[in-house]
């Protein structure tokens, strides 16, 4: 079997087909948006996509540099508390003089248009949402996932010349790895609390909601 997913929540392999693509498509997005946000002096809400797994959402918001990425691994439900991190956030950078703010929502959150609505309400500073949905799942492969998919579609020919079966051909530590399929069955993966790069997220002053 090959990893093939935009969410990147395969269990026991660093990267799955797709993932980059997506990535870099709403980054694309993203950055078109922050152009009219700072233009316009907004706080910009742009969803996106992921299921239960916020791998999306964390790579776009530290590509773009965003002030505020939610996920679902470190959303707790209580959306009220998310949002008034979010103001609170959004108008302290106000008084420092920063003029627009970025939240980068994974889907597995959701709630862009009414969050939207309810920050604008409470800040005066006009907000707006974006979901980009399916855009993410279209288009021209990037030159990674093109390479990626190429290894690891023959590494896998090669297991079946071999006789190897029952295996998931994945990416550790940036290699080609025989994966059991019994180790991936029913599995997710996905972002962890002590995740290095959300603390490395944390440290750039981005917030996470929680």
């Amino acid at each position: 079997a090959l990893p093939g997913t935009i969410d990147l929540d395969i269990a026991c392999t660093e990267y799955t087909i797709g993932f980059d693509t997506a990535v870099n498509t709403a980054m694309q997005a993203i950055d078109k948006i922050r152009d009219s946000s700072t233009s316009h002096e907004r706080c910009s809400i742009i969803e996106v996509m992921g299921r239960n797994a916020g791998y999306i959402a964390l790579w776009c918001g530290m590509a773009t540099g965003a002030e505020d990425i939610l996920i679902p691994e470190s959303f707790d439900g209580n959306l009220p508390k998310v949002e008034q991190q979010i103001i609170e956030h959004l108008l302290r950078n106000r008084a420092k003089g920063k003029t627009h703010h970025m939240v980068i929502n994974a889907e597995g959150v959701g709630h862009s248009y009414g969050m939207a609505k309810r920050i604008e309400q409470a800040t005066g500073v006009e907000t707006r949402a974006s979901i980009l949905g399916h855009m993410q799942r279209g288009g021209s492969p990037c030159p990674y996932d093109r390479v990626l998919s190429t290894r690891l579609g023959a590494a896998a020919g090669k297991m079946i010349l071999d006789g190897e079966f029952g295996y998931l051909v994945g990416m550790k530590n940036n290699h080609i790895a025989k994966i059991p399929l019994a180790d991936v069955a029913g599995k997710l993966k996905m972002i962890q609390p002590d995740d290095e790069m959300v603390q490395e997220a944390k440290l750039m002053g981005i917030s996470f909601g929680d």
